[in-house]
């Protein structure tokens, strides 16, 4: 029985047949609100007018799907308009003319005269037509049209959404796949001069090295991880950075606060950019002072950092271009993940450099109950 059952739901649907359930309430429903429910019933399975009623459901069925899948792929979908309403137009007409031409089929049928079956005279065609059929027929027309373009739309933008999210989804892959190269490039380069100044101080940040390369290629491939395992990893590249930095020629006062992470999420690498434009671009003035300040505070689900460096003076070059890629990608990567989620500054005068990072993050835990 299972198995007939299942047939029988394919047969159905491959056919369509269920649309005939459709077409039957749809006119039982039209009836029934001139007559009363029961009394359409009867009217369309134990009364004279049932072959009218079966006219009705075949003839707009017909009108309908022809407009459907001939008349609108056809036409209306490639834009002609002026062969697709003349079309529409003769569609209707010939539906409705079908539906009157029932009406003559079943009084011959029941052997009952047309005006006592129908309390109008045989000649009056074009008022059965005008009062009846027609305004029917636009009905059906209209809601059918209605339906399918509903239907088309909410197909049309399930695909759309796909599509955006697959564009993101490979942009973010992009821009990501686009910084680790950039910073590979920054810190080699950095260890490969520390190797002519000082091998011991080489040696160390070769090893603070691999320890963010292990972080990089093993720790982070998901989308979003542990903010603390983020933190993590900007004290380790800081650490870095302090072992070829000349600290005398330079005032490094940081600041991370990872006490109240507290199971938060947050993009892996998205801190990072800031923190290296300010080991990049600080100035390296002889008579005169050089800073770096990183202070990162976590209350609740907001994120606060602020950057800030001395820079040379006579740098003329603009945000954009002395930002480089790493802070271009950020921001890309924030207003693709964070629209309404995060407010970026970037200040800049001619003795320093801030930017400033106000951005709110979710825990796991949300994450998972809003995709649940």
């Amino acid at each position: 029985m299972t198995v007939l059952f299942e047939k029988a739901i394919s047969f159905f649907g491959r056919y369509k047949l269920y649309h005939l359930g459709f077409w039957f309430l749809y006119h039982y429903f039209w009836w029934a609100l001139t007559s009363g429910a029961l009394e359409a019933v009867n009217n369309i399975f134990f009364s004279n007018y049932s072959i009218k009623f079966v006219f009705y459901v075949v003839m707009q069925a017909l009108g309908v799907y022809f407009n459907l899948y001939y008349l609108i792929p056809k036409f209306l979908q490639k834009g002609k308009h002026l062969i697709y309403i003349p079309a529409l137009l003769a569609t209707i007409l010939v539906t409705s003319f079908g539906i009157i031409g029932g009406y003559y089929v079943n009084a011959f049928i029941v052997g009952i005269p047309f005006q006592e079956l129908f309390y109008v005279a045989p000649t009056e065609f074009f008022q059965l037509f005008k009062a009846n059929a027609l305004p029917s027929t636009l009905a059906s027309m209209t809601l059918a049209m209605s339906i399918k373009l509903t239907k088309n739309w909410i197909a049309s933008e399930k695909k759309r959404n796909a599509a955006e999210k697959e564009n993101l989804t490979t942009e973010l892959k992009f821009l990501r796949s686009q910084y680790n190269p950039h910073f590979l490039f920054n810190t080699i380069n950095s260890i490969f001069v520390l190797i002519h100044k000082n091998q011991d101080m080489a040696s160390e940040s070769l090893a603070k090295f691999s320890e963010l390369l292990r972080y990089q290629l093993y720790q982070c491939n998901a989308p979003e991880i542990d903010l603390e395992q983020e933190l993590n990893y900007l004290k380790n590249y800081i650490e870095l950075e302090t072992l070829r930095q000349d600290l005398s020629n330079l005032d490094l006062q940081v600041a991370l606060d990872s006490s109240n992470t507290n199971g938060l999420q947050i993009a892996p690498f998205l801190l990072m950019p800031f923190i290296e434009n300010a080991f990049k671009h600080v100035s390296h003035h002889i008579d005169s002072r050089n800073w770096i300040t990183i202070d990162l505070n976590v209350h609740h689900n907001g994120l606060q950092l602020k950057v800030s460096n001395s820079k040379p003076e006579l740098t003329i070059t603009n945000t954009e271009e002395s930002s480089g890629i790493g802070l271009t990608n950020v921001k890309r990567r924030l207003a693709l993940l964070y629209p309404n989620s995060h407010k970026l500054e970037v200040l800049k005068s001619s003795k320093e450099y801030v930017v400033f990072l106000d951005i709110t993050l979710k825990t796991k835990e949300a994450k998972n109950s809003k995709t649940a």
